[in-house]
């Protein structure tokens, strides 16, 4: 833990107590927080940090970001916090405990490795890194500079979770064959424009790889393997990875995508899962066991266990950053999503990167609704083929889908 200022004493703890009587607590001062990468979801953050400042949980004391800052109502700037436009100026001036880094994906591990040196914890948006080597480095910084990271996969912090992987681990499905999860979004042409780095492969020279798995599904891959987690009773490992890969518009990533994990030890993991999607699917994660089934819709805490008639809401979320900020208060409370946790994760992105281009979808296979900035494009009966495969654990191909063409298939260290 880094060094925390105190306070100044009172004279009455400077002479001492009287006999057998404790000694008041010193007050421990609030964790000074920066955030870099301020706009865009790192508003999102700042409605976080805004109440947990207000409540004295923690100081804000500094916000970076490239460009001028966005307005956010709902957390306004404190008064004596400060703008920085570059994160090195604003760690050499300001020092912070605790910083969250909200920026492009290619960037996270030199941000994240500045942060360190400079005595902070972190909290690192998703995905932490892009590549097992990256991973390896990062966790090797945490053990140099003493400090630690939690990931920003906050489905992790679901009493939604909990109750399923209780479940599991409690033989409640019996012996688990298949986990899977399916998700239908939406994006517009807007979100492709939002960024120079949005729907890339690449960027001068690092891979970004802002695919549907990568980034705004990622949550959806890295909650089934939590239940993997807890139908081994311990961390889990990709031996290989099948993957078929689509894309609707001329981007350099997946918009539509169906991927097979095969665990070490556990059940193969499905994800299918496309922002290119016809009716509106949140998120499902599916558990298949021997003696019943589990559905959980992971963005809204909704459960369906075995000898259930209907999903219920399981209420609760831990924050991650309070309870990074209990870690740090207390080390026996464990990180939610530390980044070991997300070495798996990370394993199925290093063999996403050796993948080549998905193929381009185009002619009767898609349609296009609206136009201007919020035109998108749809694939008629993808979200039918999306739950055939999580149903079975099939891919496309399997399915005799007739869009669908061979999957790419690699170990995780992109071997092929």
């Amino acid at each position: 833990m880094s060094e925390r200022k105190g306070t100044f004493l009172t004279p009455a703890v400077e002479q001492g107590s009287p006999a057998n009587t404790p000694a008041p607590a010193a007050p421990t001062a609030a964790p000074r927080v920066a955030l870099i990468g301020a706009n865009g979801h790192g508003r999102w953050h700042r409605r976080v940090l805004g109440p947990l400042h207000e409540a004295g949980r923690l100081r804000l004391v500094a916000l970076v970001d490239t460009r001028p800052l966005e307005d956010e109502p709902a957390a306004p700037v404190p008064s004596d916090a400060r703008v920085f436009t570059d994160h090195r100026a604003m760690l050499s001036a300001v020092t912070p405990d605790v910083v969250v880094i909200c920026t492009p994906p290619h960037t996270h591990l030199p941000i994240a490795r500045d942060a360190l040196t400079a005595g902070a914890d972190l909290l690192l948006e998703k995905p932490p890194v892009l590549c097992t080597a990256e991973h390896e480095e990062l966790a090797g910084a945490l053990v140099s500079t003493g400090r630690v990271a939690q990931v920003g996969f906050q489905a992790l912090g679901s009493a939604a979770l909990t109750a399923l992987t209780d479940a599991v681990s409690a033989g409640r499905l019996g012996t688990v064959t298949g986990i899977a999860t399916v998700a239908a979004w939406q994006r517009p042409d807007a979100y492709y424009a939002r960024s120079p780095w949005a729907g890339r492969r690449t960027l001068d020279g690092r891979p970004v790889l802002d695919g549907a798995l990568a980034n705004p599904l990622a949550h959806a891959v890295m909650q089934c393997l939590a239940v993997a987690e807890a139908v081994t009773g311990g961390p889990v490992e990709p031996a290989a990875v099948e993957v078929e890969r689509y894309r609707v518009r001329p981007i350099e990533v997946d918009d539509t995508a169906v991927l097979r994990v095969r665990l070490r030890h556990g059940p193969p993991i499905v994800a299918a899962v496309t922002l290119a999607g016809e009716d509106f699917v949140p998120g499902e994660v599916i558990v298949t066991g021997d003696a019943g089934r589990a559905v959980l819709e992971y963005p809204t805490d909704r459960l369906l266990l075995p000898g259930e008639a209907q999903a219920r809401e399981v209420p609760g979320r831990r924050g991650l950053l309070e309870n990074l900020l209990d870690h740090r208060a207390d080390p026996r409370v464990p990180l939610i999503a530390p980044l070991a946790r997300t070495a798996p994760f990370t394993a199925v992105l290093t063999a996403l990167q050796a993948a080549p281009e998905p193929t381009l979808l185009g002619g009767g296979w898609v349609e296009t609704v609206g136009d201007g900035p919020q035109r998108v494009r749809v694939i008629p009966g993808v979200n039918d083929v999306l739950r055939r495969a999580a149903e079975s654990g099939a891919l496309p191909t399997e399915l005799g889908v007739p869009w669908a063409v061979a999957p790419w298939r690699t170990d995780p260290t992109g071997a092929k």
